[in-house]
């Protein structure tokens, strides 16, 4: 794996340690950014079937001249899918759009919540059953979950044959879910990190810049790095060819276990607003 280690999870499959985003990475120019970092490094690649750009990730894996089994694709089921058979068909749909015969791992976007759903919990279950029914068919390696509170992850190992391997949520500097990611670390569940500089905000904090001088690091790969020490996964996103080099320019160093917990320290700040529990049709 190039420039990366790898996790293993509790599957027994093994995920790379750092990630390539593609949230609103559409057409040509979006295409083209993803066959750079798969050209230059990058072996997981996160789309999901609402950022409508399956085709494009499909087209970049066959042209970026990488062997399949060398790239980890990650997808999601929408939260207008959710349920058993919406689900497999949804899998489906994604699969012939990436033109791959597997994923190495899916996701459920959204968690059903009691806002939208009375029956919530059966929704998610019905959901999960769908994840792992894909999984016994070969055409999912790995299942997991996306957004999941703690709430929504208790009732779903009471029916799961199968326990999520991730959970992907917002985490960042100043919004990093303690409760939620020490849940998952308790149930062996690894957690994934969307919007990891919090869209920018964070590269302007005193803390994040003072230790980006001192490693002589940009404040992305500082936030990366705090992020990676603690068995987090970043998936940061750029369109740009030498920021997506830059991003990955992050094995060569650790932050102290005080310069973590300085970060983690940090106020509270960057919230994207979207949470599970109260999201809107």
């Amino acid at each position: 794996m190039t420039n990366s280690k790898l996790i293993t999870l509790n599957d027994g499959n093994s995920i790379p340690s750092f990630g390539f985003g593609t949230y609103k990475l559409t057409g040509s120019e979006g295409q083209k950014a993803m066959e750079f970092a798969l050209q230059n490094g990058y072996r997981l690649i996160d789309t999901a079937s609402i950022y409508q750009n399956e085709v494009e990730v499909g087209n970049a894996i066959k042209n970026s001249g990488i062997s399949r089994d060398e790239i980890f694709v990650t997808s999601k089921v929408w939260r207008s899918d959710l349920g058993f058979e919406a689900t497999l068909k949804a899998c489906e749909e994604s699969l012939n759009r990436l033109q791959l015969d597997y994923l190495d791992l899916y996701l459920i976007h959204w968690p059903a919540n009691s806002k939208h759903f009375p029956n919530w919990k059966e929704l998610n279950a019905e959901t999960w059953r769908a994840l792992e029914e894909l999984q016994q068919q070969g055409k999912v390696k790995s299942i997991g979950v996306s957004n999941f509170l703690v709430e929504h992850l208790s009732e779903l190992l009471k029916t799961a044959k199968t326990k999520p391997t991730v959970n992907q949520i917002e985490f960042h500097p100043g919004y990093w879910q303690e409760d939620t990611t020490a849940f998952c670390k308790e149930n062996d569940i690894v957690v994934e990190a969307w919007s990891p500089i919090a869209r920018g905000e964070a590269l302007s904090k005193d803390v994040i810049t003072q230790l980006a001088e001192k490693y002589d690091k940009t404040p992305a790969q500082i936030v990366f790095r705090w992020i990676m020490d603690q068995q987090i996964i970043p998936i940061p996103k750029s369109q740009t060819e030498h920021r997506i080099l830059e991003n990955k320019d992050v094995f060569d160093f650790n932050l102290t276990e005080e310069e973590i917990n300085k970060m983690k320290s940090i106020p509270e700040f960057g919230f994207s607003g979207y949470h599970p529990n109260t999201w809107s049709l």
